[in-house]
């Protein structure tokens, strides 16, 4: 299925076509059995490439217990609400090399919270028909209250229709934006984001992917 929603096509016709068929797809009620693993994937970019890193931590724990990465040639420009068609392949491709699939993935990118139901991580889950979460650093699109508390999470309306969550996930920090990507219903996503905070502004597994993601690109830069 990936290679029909990662197409080579770009004009603007056929990316919303693609994005039409990725929401009709979407599924945002809870579809998984219990979580003993989840996933993070994050992106770095070097010279002409990105390099995305995936870590699988144990659910309870927040203990690594594998990592992978892929370096593709970057081959689509950065355009708001197409950042599935720029970084979704490599996602895919490090998502591969994993000897052990995690229960559930969560992406650095916004879920069904898009203009057009069609985030990143939903993208992404989709495609590999696994459950997947979208955490973002900002808002995409749709409206909502700005916590003031930590924990506080209020809910992102698009169209009157709940789509995501602003969660105050530390003090002094701007909230994070979650939202499920596939085979997450908004309520659980909420409970995972939640479970797997550890003092930080972002869950430990978007935080780790992160961080390794960037030691990669530096290993890289400094060879050359």
């Amino acid at each position: 299925m990936e290679s029909d929603i990662f197409s080579k096509k770009r004009d603007v016709a056929s990316l919303l076509e693609t994005q039409k068929f990725i929401a009709d797809r979407a599924i945002v009620e809870d579809r998984f059995e219990t979580l003993k693993s989840i996933a993070g994937v994050d992106q770095a970019f070097f010279d002409n490439k990105v390099i995305s890193g995936i870590v699988v931590l144990g659910y309870e724990t927040m203990d690594v217990r594998e990592r992978g990465y892929s370096i593709e040639e970057v081959d689509f420009p950065y355009i708001p609400t197409f950042l599935s068609f720029r970084e979704g392949p490599a996602i895919i491709s490090a998502f591969r090399t994993l000897k052990n699939k995690p229960d559930l993935l969560m992406v650095d990118g916004c879920g069904v919270n898009h203009p057009r139901r069609a985030g990143l991580a939903t993208h992404v889950g989709v495609a590999l028909d696994t459950p997947t979460i979208g955490v973002a650093k900002r808002l995409l699109c749709g409206r909502v209250k700005k916590p003031t508390k930590v924990g506080e999470c209020n809910p992102i309306l698009l169209d009157g229709e709940p789509v995501g969550a602003s969660l105050l996930s530390k003090k002094g920090c701007n909230p994070i934006y979650i939202a499920p990507g596939h085979r997450v219903s908004l309520c659980t996503t909420i409970k995972i984001v939640k479970h797997c905070l550890r003092g930080h502004k972002l869950p430990e597994p978007i935080l780790i992917a992160h961080e390794y993601a960037g030691r990669v690109s530096k290993r890289l830069n400094s060879r050359t």
